[in-house]
């Protein structure tokens, strides 16, 4: 039998910079299409507007513009104010404006045929994600999720950094006096395998699709913890969440999504956990005034490009999860830019 890994154990060192690194390396290419396509910042100097006049204005759909005005936002180049209203402040005024001696959009223009800056200029006009990195294929990232080859790699990308993730996450989860969890699309397994190191008292079970769902008893198998976490197959979406289990998490999931998709997992979540039963959403979350962490919206142009999500400002989770019925919600960071909200069934 193979002996558990010791799942408790943070590294010795910080890795923050380089999951930076990797998180916001599609900001300057957002930032690239809003100087070299639509001379953004110039317009926006003269026309102060809200976030539906922008979309009016240069015919662009709404999540990606919004994931957009949150990363100009936390880098100081606009504000906005109470009325909703986005302004340019003077860092802007004096560099990304046309009409200033000091303008940059020169600098940037060289990089206007950059691929993913074609793809922003896309997704901004459609709202319709990029292939994932340097996937070849025409799939998206969910269809290329359902063949063993992108599946494979995926969930392995995802895997490795749990091994920083997992345990900072354990360590908050309030699970005293819980029992079983249940970790939905949970890939590789790796969360749960963590939370069942640091609570000896639970056992978990990863719910995802095939052909993930074969991916993770192997690798929860090769970890050493098959005897405390088990597999069951199932599509979040089509199928009921399996029962009895008083824990709930979505660790690095709400992010795929836009709120449609959102609302109904979370109502799923609600109706299957318990009276008392906790919810737990593990992910990159902005302030509630959306005006950062900037890693966190710089990873969100990450996410706008190659999924259908975004990442979601604590009010704008503690609002789904009123609508759902959850109460109670505490939020608190854990590593590498990421936090947990936990919410109850009442």
């Amino acid at each position: 039998m193979t002996s558990p890994l010791d799942l408790t154990r943070s590294p010795d060192t910080d890795p923050l910079a380089i999951y930076r690194y990797r998180d916001g390396l599609y900001a300057v290419d957002l930032l690239t299409a809003a100087i070299t396509e639509f001379d953004f910042f110039t317009w926006l100097g003269a026309h102060p507007s809200d976030h539906a006049a922008i979309c009016r204005e240069f015919a662009l759909t709404a999540r990606p513009v919004d994931v957009m005005l949150t990363l100009f936002t936390a880098n100081g180049f606009i504000q906005r104010g109470d009325d909703g209203v986005f302004t340019v402040t003077p860092l802007s005024r004096e560099h990304l404006v046309s009409t200033s001696p000091y303008f940059l959009g020169p600098y940037y223009a060289s990089l206007k045929e950059r691929p993913v800056v074609k793809d922003f200029v896309t997704i901004l006009r459609t709202d319709k994600p990029a292939n994932w990195g340097s996937y070849k294929t025409e799939k998206t990232w969910t269809e290329a999720m359902l063949t063993d080859e992108f599946a494979t790699t995926f969930t392995a990308a995802m895997d490795c950094r749990g091994f920083t993730l997992g345990p900072a996450l354990a360590r908050k989860i309030p699970a005293a006096g819980r029992t079983r969890l249940l970790d939905i699309a949970g890939g590789s397994g790796i969360y749960a395998c963590a939370i069942v190191a640091q609570h000896p008292h639970l056992t978990a079970t990863v719910f995802d699709r095939p052909p993930v769902d074969g991916i993770a008893r192997r690798m929860i198998a090769k970890r050493g913890y098959a005897n405390r976490v088990s597999v069951v197959a199932g599509d979040m979406f089509a199928d009921p969440l399996p029962a009895d289990h008083d824990i709930h998490l979505f660790s690095n999931v709400i992010h795929d999504w836009d709120v449609a998709k959102v609302r109904p997992l979370l109502a799923a979540s609600f109706a299957a956990l318990p009276a008392g039963g906790l919810l737990v959403i593990h992910d990159a979350h902005l302030n509630a005034t959306k005006t950062g962490p900037l890693p966190v919206a710089a990873y969100s142009a990450l996410l706008m490009s190659v999924t259908e999500g975004k990442c979601y400002s604590v009010a704008e989770m503690e609002t789904l999860l009123t609508e759902a019925g959850f109460r109670s919600f505490t939020f608190a960071e854990t590593a590498a830019d990421r936090s947990l909200l936990t919410a109850l069934k009442p």
